[in-house]
């Protein structure tokens, strides 16, 4: 507890966090415009749930060219990390220790996370966020929304209002490792009374911390809006396009310590005198995406304090990954061993060999769609402010697998070789109805029930080897799983008066497994779904110069899944249900308006995070590491659960002065296991980073403003990761089965940058 008290005193000394406040339109924006208001799916001043607010002024400040979750940064309880150890490229977010898998997102209410994994991939939609009015994060099990369950948190982005009058921006940054954004922004303002026009399109690259951790991303947006006296009707379109070079793969602490660049990916090995020495690496190590969204939107006012929203939306996607594999085994492709023969010194025929394993180069595709459509009809009068909505959508996706290139192979090899393909089918169904009643004074009643339906099937084979089959073949995939979830919410807000409110609520909602949970499991066992309860109860202060807020949380999980070493028939490791296991915390803010030109913000999260009875499974090698025996068990008891710390906390001291503006901001993270056996070798080492960001804003004949400045990340160049992965196994000496196993670690970890800057000029007509 010291340390995280001094940690506390060194925040508030040196740093700084700007708190997310309610949306300010811009005065030149929506002037007699009704826009498409989303209301059903967000929280508001009276909802008794956590969340936070960021602003169209917020992602204009921090747009620099880094993806979405490092500009939530600041937000409570909220971790990012980057492959290329940059901020663009393959980037991620957690909320309360939850990955990506649990953290619903939508855009103007329409499901963003991709149906199978659950995740949503930024780098597929890069530079969004120059497109985007606001974004709201709520914590926990959030309101009911549309897509698939939030068991952490739900990221809920609109984009950008139509103006009313024409402008037209251009922005650009550059900086450290060749990283650079290149956007251009015009409207047409609002034509003829009724119409108004907007289009993006922005260039974004870098060439990484990491070696070869290259990112090339394109993108667009566009939209066409009607405006009549009681309908709004918008079509919007946006999409990107990204190449980046293969940064998945984590280093060992010693090399960190020798190179914290070095990107094992696309390594190519000797297989001759020096075996297994690298000689060089594969020029196209990448990964490659085209993802298109398309939404028709519509707002009605019915009259009476009725609304109706209704969203018809498509989105398309293609993408393939392509890599050089060393020493694979040719039958677990479709190919066919050969002999390769040998000759002598003086080139005669000796013989042959036969060629099990070789060096291949192969690519993995999906083509996916994804469709539906949404609705709500909202009310709001007197005492009442109620929902009723829903939405299905359909998701198919193609996965299936080439071979390219083999090194030296004798046989046929066709062009584009498939050795696998699969298709995922999903149908996601969810009707919810919410209200909130204002009961006596300032004391509001919360309540809201969703049935969701959920139907998922994986047909076809897969990518990994069935060695258990007879005879071996890929492994077949025949998967038919429906869900029926009933996911209640109730809570109560109490307006104490102008400065004092507090709120109380309770949620169950129930989550389906991943893709993954499914392919990489057991045979004949497939996961189970997955239950959380949340309770949260909080309290806030707000007047003219100071607000604060505390937020108690207790997520009590049941059967949710957790990589637990296990590995499934086929050697794959794989997640299973643990029976309980649980978050509580703490989440506190304040801020401080000093002067009124230079503000202070701060929040921190203090949390416990545990697995009830963990038994976790550890693979057993000879010394050599050479080969593998079995498995062994592990009884840990109560353990914390991987990627969650203790502790966090946030700070942000602003000064606003003319048209300079100036931010510090300082994140703490203590401690985050690699694994659930809560070993000090395999976890990452508690770290405080700071960003130091300038800019000035002035104007010149013809030109509306002129905005330039500057970003210093991570500026006192502190060593730091953020992501990392463990690789524990039991090992005994001499090749011994019956010595007693000793436990190893090997984990892996991905570097983030040191000191590096970007600058920025936006140019406003």
């Amino acid at each position: 507890m010291k340390k995280y008290l001094l940690t506390v005193a060194i925040l508030v000394t040196t740093g700084h966090f700007v708190f997310a406040q309610e949306s300010v339109q811009d005065s030149l924006t929506n002037v007699n415009l009704q826009e498409v208001q989303v209301i059903s799916t967000r929280a508001n001043a009276k909802t008794p749930v956590a969340f936070s607010n960021v602003t169209k002024e917020d992602i204009r400040r921090q747009n620099t060219g880094l993806d979405l979750p490092f500009l939530l940064l600041n937000t409570p309880s909220v971790l990012t990390t980057s492959d290329a150890g940059t901020g663009i490229g393959y980037t991620s977010i957690r909320v309360r220790g939850t990955d990506a898998t649990r953290i619903n997102v939508t855009a103007n209410g329409i499901p963003m996370n991709d149906s199978e994994s659950q995740s949503v991939f930024w780098v597929n939609t890069p530079d969004l966020l120059s497109s985007l009015e606001d974004i709201q994060v709520q914590r926990g099990a959030g309101t009911s929304t549309n897509g698939s369950g939030a068991f952490g948190a739900s990221i809920n982005m609109r984009t950008q209002n139509a103006s009313i009058t024409p402008y037209a921006e251009a922005s650009g940054s550059y900086g450290s490792f060749n990283s650079h954004k290149e956007t251009v922004r015009v409207g047409s303002g609002l034509l003829g009374n009724h119409w108004a026009f907007d289009a993006r399109i922005s260039n974004i690259g870098s060439d990484g911390y990491r070696d070869r951790a290259s990112s090339d991303l394109k993108s667009y947006f566009a939209q066409a809006s009607y405006f009549g006296e009681s309908t709004t009707v918008k079509f919007i379109t946006f999409g990107g396009r990204e190449k980046t070079y293969h940064a998945w793969d984590g280093i060992s602490l010693k090399k960190m310590e020798e190179d914290r660049t070095y990107n094992p990916n696309g390594v190519i090995k000797d297989d001759n005198e020096n075996k297994g020495k690298e000689i060089g690496f594969y020029d196209d190590q990448i990964d490659y995406y085209r993802q298109t969204h398309y939404q028709l939107l519509l707002n009605q006012r019915l009259g009476g304090g009725w609304q109706m929203n209704v969203a018809l939306h498509y989105t398309k996607g293609y993408g393939y990954y392509q890599e050089y594999k060393n020493g694979r085994t040719l039958k677990e492709y479709g190919l066919t061993p050969y002999y390769e023969p040998i000759f002598n010194d003086n080139g005669e025929l000796e013989g042959s060999k036969l060629i099990k394993k070789q060096n291949l180069i192969r690519k993995k595709i999906v083509d996916n769609h994804f469709g539906g459509g949404v609705f709500s009809f909202d009310y709001s009068k007197d005492r009442w402010a109620a929902s009723i909505g829903g939405g299905g959508n359909y998701y198919t996706n193609d996965h299936y697998g080439q071979v390219l290139w083999v090194k030296n192979y004798i046989g046929t090899l066709a062009p584009d070789h498939e050795y696998y393909r699969n298709t995922g089918n999903k149908t996601d169904v969810n009707i919810y109805a919410k209200a909130n009643y204002q009961i006596v004074g300032g004391l509001h009643a919360y309540a809201d029930l969703q049935y969701r339906y959920v139907k998922y099937t994986i047909d076809g084979t897969n990518d990994k080897w069935d060695w258990t089959a007879s005879p071996e073949r890929n492994q077949v995939l025949n998967v038919n799983d429906h869900f029926n979830f009933f996911n209640p919410k109730a809570g109560l807000f109490w307006q104490i008066n102008a400065n004092h409110s507090a709120y109380a609520s309770f949620a169950l909602v129930n989550k389906e497994p991943t893709r993954n949970n499914y392919t990489d499991g057991l045979f004949n066992t497939p996961p189970k779904a997955e239950k959380m309860y949340d309770y949260e109860l909080g309290y806030n202060y707000r007047s003219e110069r100071f607000s604060a807020g505390v937020n108690f949380y207790y997520m009590n999980y049941i059967d949710q899944l957790v990589l637990n070493g296990k590995l499934n028939e086929i050697g794959e490791p794989m997640a299973e249900n643990v029976k309980h296991s649980y978050r509580m915390g703490v989440e506190v803010s304040a801020g401080v308006k000093i002067t009124r030109w230079l503000d202070w913000n701060v929040n921190a999260t203090l949390s416990k995070n545990k697995i009830k009875d963990y038994v976790g499974y550890v693979s057993d090698y000879d010394e050599n590491w050479d080969e593998l025996w079995t498995q062994t068990s592990i009884e840990v008891g109560d353990t914390h659960i991987a990627f969650s710390p203790k502790f966090m906390a946030n700070s942000n001291i602003g000064v606003n002065f003319g048209g300079f503006q100036a931010y510090l901001q300082t994140q703490y993270v203590s401690r985050q296991y690699l694994d659930n056996f809560g070993r000090k070798e395999d976890s990452i080492n508690p770290y405080c980073v700071s960003n130091l960001s300038a800019s000035y804003t002035f104007s010149l004949p013809s030109i509306k403003n002129i905005t330039v400045g500057a970003t210093v990340y991570n500026l006192f160049n502190k060593m730091y990761v953020t992501n990392g992965f463990s690789q524990t196994a039991a090992v005994y000496e001499q090749g011994n089965k019956e010595t007693t196993a000793m436990l190893s670690s090997d984990p892996r970890f991905y570097p983030m940058a040191g000191t590096n800057v970007l600058a920025t000029v936006t140019l406003r007509f």
